[in-house]
């Protein structure tokens, strides 16, 4: 299997209980949680924090008393996610990066969700994670992941094209919505057109030599947590981790400065910030490989063209995820609105990085 991952021995058992959370009530169903996770919290004392960042699930944070010092967070998988996020894989990936001290702790899973340890620090926004101080961390961290080695010895493949035609075969043909169905038809680009730019993608990326690493996948500004005491960064939601080519998860992180709500892909990052970020990235995936911490003009210039080739294949996955979404998710966001800023910025990125060639 492409996404084999594998938990290291000794990793920590997750107890999965047998809890079904309602979205539309969920205080009854977050307290049988905690009476098992943390039995010395008094049902009534229990406060919940309910955080509206993310657009693929809820999150509730569980605590007791003034301070947010013992959180426990409570995932609610979003309304038919378990169509294109892999729930298995996602646990597993969680308990690997565990292992390697990347990832918070993972306390349990339930029917519909899991508990984890929250982390203290900020959720980054698109400001702090293009200043160099910042995006060495970023880059740093992204390197620790990506040189987590698969085990013994077994080369990784990615399942990037494999979740793409799944996207792909999910992506909705018209919505009840009139207006909904008329945006779909006018405003985004047809199941035909959109089948050709997939055989596009996967003949003219997998031969750029990228290696298959760890990736995370989703690395938007929210799910980089910032601690100033301890001065470093974690990544949190590894829904998507897997492997997958080392410069998608860079190109898709590159994307990612342009925002989310307020999309302005101005804030794509230029060519100088890219090589230095690129070379911080290099040095710290050298040293992590034990492979020295020298890195040529030639290996920067290399990861920068596959890299921008690599954020077209991330603006397609998340345009067809979009619409997915637009089906079926509960949560109030314009989907249909972000699929279509996604191909558009496809489509008039794709003759810029085409005409980057790799060094001689």
């Amino acid at each position: 299997m492409a996404n084999y991952i594998h938990v290291p021995e000794g990793a920590p058992v997750v107890p999965k209980l047998d809890v079904t959370l309602d979205e539309h009530d969920y205080r009854a169903g977050a307290l049988k949680l905690i009476k098992t996770l943390r039995p010395h919290w008094k049902p009534s004392e229990v406060k919940m924090k309910f955080f509206t960042d993310g657009i693929t699930n809820k999150l509730i944070g569980c605590y007791v008393g003034g301070s947010m010092q013992d959180v426990v967070l409570v995932r609610v998988y979003g309304n038919k996610t378990e169509l294109f996020v892999d729930r298995e894989n996602e646990v597993k990936s969680f308990r690997v990066l565990q292992a390697h001290r990347c990832a918070p702790r993972l306390y349990c899973t339930f029917n519909n969700g899991l508990c984890y340890e929250f982390l203290q620090g900020v959720a980054l926004e698109p400001e702090h994670i293009r200043s160099p101080a910042m995006f060495r961390h970023i880059a740093r961290q992204m390197a620790k992941y990506h040189a987590i080695h698969a085990h013994n010895g077994w080369v990784p493949q990615s399942d990037l094209w494999l979740k793409m035609s799944k996207f792909f075969s999910l992506v909705p043909t018209h919505f009840e919505d009139p207006e909904k169905d008329q945006r779909l038809s006018s405003e985004v680009p047809s199941a035909a057109c959109l089948r050709e730019e997939m055989i596009w993608l996967q003949q003219n990326l997998s031969k750029l030599g990228s290696p298959v690493v760890l990736c995370h996948n989703d690395l938007l500004c929210k799910n980089i947590i910032y601690n100033q005491q301890e001065g470093n960064v974690k990544f949190i939601d590894y829904e998507y981790a897997g492997y997958n080519y080392q410069a998608f998860d860079i190109g898709n992180h590159f994307n990612e400065f342009a925002g989310l709500n307020e999309v302005d892909y101005t804030l794509y990052p230029g060519r100088e910030l890219q090589l230095q970020w690129l070379r911080a990235y290099l040095e710290a995936y050298k040293e992590y490989k034990s492979q020295g911490t020298q890195v040529s003009n030639t290996e920067v210039e290399v990861l920068y063209v596959q890299v921008n080739r690599f954020a077209l294949a991330s603006h397609f996955f998340w345009g067809l995820w979009a619409l997915i979404q637009a089906q079926y998710s509960t949560i109030d966001f314009d989907f249909l609105g972000y699929a279509v800023l996604r191909f558009s910025q496809y489509f008039k990125m794709k003759p810029e990085v085409t005409s980057l060639h790799l060094p001689e």
